[in-house]
């Protein structure tokens, strides 16, 4: 049994948009992270629960 051609680039450029776009947003995150956007640091006022 043979799967239908068609059908198979259809998958494979979808599986190709999701993953490029996995990417693109990885990339963002990780130049977010590089240029300090974001912080590990928990701020001191909302660490503590007392």
């Amino acid at each position: 049994m043979m799967a239908d051609q068609a059908g198979l680039k259809w998958v494979g450029f979808i599986f190709a948009t999701i993953t490029l776009a996995v990417m693109i947003t990885t990339g963002m995150v990780v130049k977010g992270y590089a240029d300090g956007a974001y912080s590990f640091d928990v701020p001191a006022a909302t660490a503590s629960s007392n």
